[in-house]
């Protein structure tokens, strides 16, 4: 298969050039900065001490992160304080996704060191992903691809709710 066609996506991919942004800004710092900004920046809970929103590049639709304020790059370091409300946040991730989109099983995970994945090595952050039998979040590792049935401004408008 050659081309993948979602012209729904050429909103984003007008707006942002189809570039990612700078490496030199920490995309989680910059998403935290002004919570008048929330719904742009696709926030969808803010916490005490970690906030939620989802992923720009998502492999399946409803694909959040959680990621602390804190701008902390060790994940063993982290206070307790700030891993204890990330698990709670994953949980109320998982449970929004479970009744919004019904998925057949989740996936949760940290990529922690650009070694192992991490496109932002140094500001830890969970990962949240719906999964169904023969969804299509393979494309991302086999043909550097994203198929997704539905923009990210509806994916937000029906989890925001949920929070």
């Amino acid at each position: 298969m050659e081309r993948l066609w979602s012209p729904w996506r050429y909103a984003y991919v007008a707006a942002t050039g189809g570039e990612r942004p700078d490496p030199g800004i920490c995309v989680f710092c910059d998403a935290q900065e002004d919570p008048a900004d929330d719904e742009r920046k696709f926030v969808l809970h803010r916490g005490q001490r970690g906030f939620v929103l989802l992923n720009l590049y998502p492999y399946v639709s409803g694909h959040m992160m959680i990621a602390p304020y804190a701008h902390l790059g060790d994940f063993a370091a982290a206070p307790k304080e700030v891993t204890d409300e990330l698990m709670d946040l994953a949980k109320r991730a998982q449970a929004a996704l479970g009744e919004t989109y019904h998925p057949e099983g989740f996936n949760l995970g940290m990529n922690l060191g650009r070694v192992a994945g991490a496109g932002v090595p140094d500001h830890i952050h969970l990962h949240v992903m719906p999964r169904w039998i023969g969804d299509t979040s393979f494309m991302t590792t086999i043909a550097d691809t994203r198929v997704l049935p539905e923009d990210l401004q509806t994916t937000y408008i029906k989890l925001r709710e949920k929070f």
